[in-house]
Formats: structure tokens, sequence, C-alpha cells
């Protein structure tokens, strides 16, 4: 009887900052663009980053952009976590990658000031 194919997803080094390039779309500084994926839940939100390779047009001022629940840049900070342009903190779940694909889960963190 043969083998199954044996997959390793393995822990991927996280980008230094994602920018928004246009709407929905994040670009890090290797010039690789990654695609949010909002997740909402009851006491936290959720944004699912997924590395695909896009066709970027035009970059998009952040200001010319509707409103939105991500900020437009994410600068990394220590400790597994994130802050975005709009002073939030995001936790780093995980940060995978399998079979070429890499995904990084972040978590928006409570606001200590409303603590």
């Amino acid at each position: 009887m043969g083998e199954l194919p044996f997959f390793r997803a393995h822990t991927a080094l996280h980008p230094d900052h994602l920018w928004i390039w246009e709407r929905s779309v994040y670009v890090d500084e290797n010039q690789r663009t990654w695609l949010p994926i909002i997740i909402e839940m009851e006491s936290s939100l959720q944004v699912l980053m997924r590395q695909e390779d896009v066709l970027l047009g035009e970059a998009v001022c952040p200001g010319l952009l509707a409103p939105g629940l991500l900020p437009s840049m994410w600068q990394r900070y220590p400790g597994r976590r994130y802050r975005g342009s709009d002073s939030s903190f995001w936790r780093v779940v995980y940060h995978i990658e399998f079979s070429g694909t890499e995904e990084m889960l972040l978590e928006q963190l409570p606001d200590p000031e409303y603590e």
C-alpha cells in the first residue's frame, strides 16, 4: 500500500510593516501582497491575512478610502504584536506557511484605557 504524502507547516517570519495599497490589499516591505479576511466575534475582532500574489494598480491614498475596521498600516512590535496606525494593538495568534501559502491570524487586543 502506498504511503500518503506528508505535509509540513512551519512558522514564517512576520512582516515588519503592512501598508494599505488599495481596498482589501496590503503590501509588506518586500512588496508581497496580503489579503485580509475580517472575522468579527462577540468579544473581539480578528483578521486573517493571507499572502497571495495580486497584480497591483496605483496605490490609493489611505485618506481616500472609506473608513473601515482595519488600520491603514501595521508595524511589528515586540512580543508577537503589531501596532496599527490607529494606535490599536493586535496579537499574532499564528503565522504559518503551508504548501507555499502564508497565513497570519491577528486578534485586536482590548484598549487598556477602556478596561
